[in-house]
């Protein structure tokens, strides 16, 4: 053998080694994302199967419809008031450790829902299942910034996005297709197959938990995570009770969410180890891009709210095309969840940002405008704009946050972007829908004339369009102080 084989084979030998390094990386991130987005489409499922088989359950266990509503709310409410703590939680104990208990917790009880022999075993079981998803959403999230290099966070966030919206769009279908053969216990067994996988993934593929330096000493601030749940658990309750109309009971209960307000933000100043720092709220960018959460998941429960009244009542579509028209928008933002990934890490995070509430305010305004006569065309084409722009926002604003945010408070942001998207939900279910009925000029929607729907749809648009130019001007403005920041530390 000649020497200088020898040193060609030395020579190259490094590089073998570190194309197969990068090959055996560029794997596990793939199973890591798979088992992250496996857990996303669980949660997202969960969320929006059961809302179809709420008139089945009615008739099965001989329930009115407001208290088969609870099979929806339970899981909404506990997932709304555990989310940040569990963030939290998942920073000083260990992300994948937490995380496989919750989808474990989200599998045993999605077992116990298919068992459930009275209406009241099942809401207890959904409760359970959503304190499970709690612990899926915020800590899949926090996870891409172990997982993923940094300059390819944006497209992870598109797609666990893209995962998010595929099971908000499978829910109605899976759910009713479910209801017509095996019946409505499968659904629940579905779910419980999925977390399965998900568990599987998880323990194989995602990185052994370690402890970040400091957070050994920290420790958990117990009573601010009391105090947040049932501030947001009253909060919740006052924004869903009634069925549209507020009386004394949502009153009070907005009264005390207001009260554990003033008491959380007390004890937070107090506390050893706050839940939220209350310094967290002066960063413009994290405050900015709750507040435009929020906001945008409001108008996007509109589109929840207004639409099926509007397809049905004033386009006259029945049952079967409304939920083909329905499941357009989810589609859309499936479809655009990645490209909006890719595009945020090629042209910014903040830059997108504004992008996609730009097309979401147009799309709305699109919506106001927009005469009956035009059909089902001159719904859905605003409507896609508003759901492609809602991908676009989503993604960007996502990356945005979690991309500089530091190890030991992933877990805790993550859940508080979770959690103002979830208030947006619930303020939207409740403020939307009054608005809506409002214009409409009816006290019941249901058997409102296809015209005064109209006008409640259009109306409601207007405003929803003013919340999203309002969450626009917020994202010029943190762009523009952006700017001056890096301008001054030069």
């Amino acid at each position: 053998m000649s020497p200088h084989g020898a040193i060609r084979r030395t020579t190259d030998a490094p590089a073998t080694e570190a194309v197969t390094g990068g090959a055996k990386q560029a794997a596990a991130v793939r199973w890591a994302l798979a088992g992250l987005s496996s857990s996303m489409l669980a949660a997202s499922l969960g969320t929006s199967v059961a809302n179809v088989a709420l008139p089945t359950l009615a008739g099965t266990f001989d329930a009115s419809f407001q208290a088969v509503q609870w099979v929806v709310l339970a899981y909404l409410l506990a997932i709304t008031t555990v989310i940040v703590g569990v963030g939290r939680l998942g920073d000083l104990f260990g992300r994948r450790r937490l995380l496989s208990a919750g989808i474990l917790l989200f599998t045993v009880a999605s077992v116990l829902c298919a068992l459930a022999p009275s209406l009241w075993l099942l809401i207890a079981a959904r409760a359970a299942q959503g304190l499970g998803a709690a612990a899926m959403m915020a800590l899949t999230m926090a996870f891409v910034g172990e997982t993923v290099p940094k300059a390819r966070t944006g497209r992870a966030m598109g797609l666990l996005g893209t995962m998010s919206a595929i099971g908000t769009a499978l829910g109605p279908s899976v759910g009713g297709a479910l209801l017509a053969g095996p019946g409505w216990r499968m659904i629940f067994l579905v779910n419980a197959a999925l977390g399965l996988v998900t568990l599987v993934l998880v323990y194989r593929h995602l990185p052994i938990d370690r402890r970040e330096a400091g957070t050994a000493r920290a420790g958990f601030d117990y009573l601010g995570t009391l105090l947040l749940a049932l501030t947001l658990a009253a909060y919740a309750l006052a924004m869903t009770l009634g069925h549209g109309r507020f009386g004394r009971l949502n009153v009070a209960l907005l009264l005390a969410a207001v009260f554990g307000v003033v008491l959380f933000v007390r004890a937070q100043g107090r506390a050893d180890a706050p839940l939220i720092r209350p310094a967290m709220f002066r960063e413009p960018m994290l405050g900015g891009s709750l507040a435009m959460s929020v906001l945008v998941s409001t108008v996007m429960m509109a589109t929840l709210v207004v639409g099926p009244f509007y397809l049905a009542r004033t386009l006259g579509l029945r049952d079967t095309l409304v939920g083909l028209v329905l499941s357009v928008g989810p589609v859309v933002a499936a479809l655009i969840g990645v490209s909006a990934g890719r595009l945020a890490d090629r042209f910014g995070a903040t830059r997108m940002t504004v992008v996609g509430l730009g097309a979401m305010a147009v799309g709305a305004f699109g919506l106001s405008m927009s005469p009956a006569s035009f059909g089902v065309a001159g719904y859905l084409v605003p409507i896609v704009v508003v759901t492609a722009g809602y991908a676009v926002f989503q993604t960007a604003n996502n990356t945005a946050v979690l991309a500089d945010v530091p190890p030991d408070r992933r877990g805790v942001v993550s859940g508080m972007l979770n959690l103002s998207r979830n208030l947006g939900l619930i303020t939207g279910t409740s403020v939307m829908g009054a608005v809506f009925a409002f214009a409409s000029g009816t006290d019941d929607v249901t058997t409102a004339r296809g015209g005064a729907v109209a006008d409640g749809m259009r109306a409601t648009f207007v405003v929803a369009a003013l919340l999203l130019v309002l969450a626009w001007g917020i994202a010029v403005g943190g762009r523009v102080s952006a700017r001056r920041v890096a301008r001054g530390a030069r």
